[in-house]
């Protein structure tokens, strides 16, 4: 099939056409087409941000007092309770950056894992990349990821003033982007991966909250990774989200470094997952509206 986007049709021939909207071959996704689509991703990122603000009272403020409430109930339950080990990093500190970094895959993952369902009724009118959607839902979870990383760091060089001994590097801001485009990729593509398999699977919409909660405590979130027992490892070379959790406390706080090897696993895992998701995807686009 083929469409033609601009022009009148009794006035032009086809090879007049300024775009021509081609389907995509098999499990391969036109990037290209998506680049040419970036307008598009802009919009649905405003569209979406300004819903979320425009009926709250508190607004943004939202995005504080999620993080920090979570932090300190993890303080009191992992922390005063269960006396976990926080790497010698003050408990605040540690349960935050945990937090704002999973809260970012988590976006990510579960708002990209209902793409087709959630938006039957816009690309049933028109067609456009589907692609476009999952991109500008990681865009949206940046703002969120930026307002309480300023949180964290105004939290840590206030303690810094306070206690001159806190190891706080600030050449970690050139490393957060990178730390940020990983857990992207992985979000979206593990988001992917589930929002193709519940155009025929709905059970799986119902999974995927206790799923990826199961999978945080799976992952250095609330306990250190040092505070693991070594015959337990090899899962956390499987689980690749370990890497951006531990890397993004090790470059802020000096903590403790996870071994290259585990790094290139979980990096090796993620390539993987992306893929998986772009093919599987990309497949599902085809009928994913005569099935929904």
């Amino acid at each position: 099939m083929t469409e033609h986007l601009k022009g009148p049709a009794s006035a032009r021939a086809d090879d007049d056409w300024d775009i021509v909207i081609k389907p995509s071959k098999g499990n391969r996704p036109d990037l290209g087409l998506v680049w040419r689509y970036r307008d598009l991703v802009w919009m649905f990122f405003k569209r979406d941000f300004t819903t979320f603000y425009k009926q709250t009272i508190l607004g943004p403020i939202w995005y504080i007092i999620q993080p920090s409430l979570t932090a300190m109930t993890y303080y009191v339950v992992f922390g005063k309770i269960a006396n976990l080990s926080t790497d010698g990093l003050p408990p605040f500190l540690f349960y935050m950056s945990g937090t704002i970094i999973w809260s970012y895959f988590s976006a990510c993952l579960t708002n990209n894992s209902e793409v087709f369902s959630k938006n039957a009724n816009l690309f049933g009118k028109v067609y456009f990349p589907r692609l476009v959607v999952p991109l500008s839902v990681a865009m949206s979870g940046l703002v969120a990821f930026a307002i309480q990383f300023l949180l964290l760091l105004t939290v840590s060089i206030v303690l810094k003033i306070a206690n001159p001994d806190l190891a706080l590097n600030y050449w970690f801001l050139f490393l957060t982007p990178l730390v940020l485009l990983y857990i992207a990729v992985l979000g979206i593509g593990a988001g992917l991966v589930v929002s193709a398999l519940t155009v025929r699977f709905r059970d799986l919409v119902y999974a995927v909250g206790f799923m990826t909660q199961l999978w945080m405590y799976g992952t250095p979130i609330v306990y250190p990774f040092s505070q693991i027992p070594e015959r337990y490892h090899w899962f956390y070379y499987l689980n690749p989200m370990t890497t951006p959790v531990q890397t993004f406390r090790w470059a802020l706080f000096d903590a403790p470094a996870l071994p290259v090897g585990l790094c290139l696993a979980n990096l090796a895992v993620t390539i993987a997952i992306t893929l998986c998701g772009l093919a599987l995807f990309s497949r599902a686009e085809a009928n994913a509206m005569d099935t929904v």
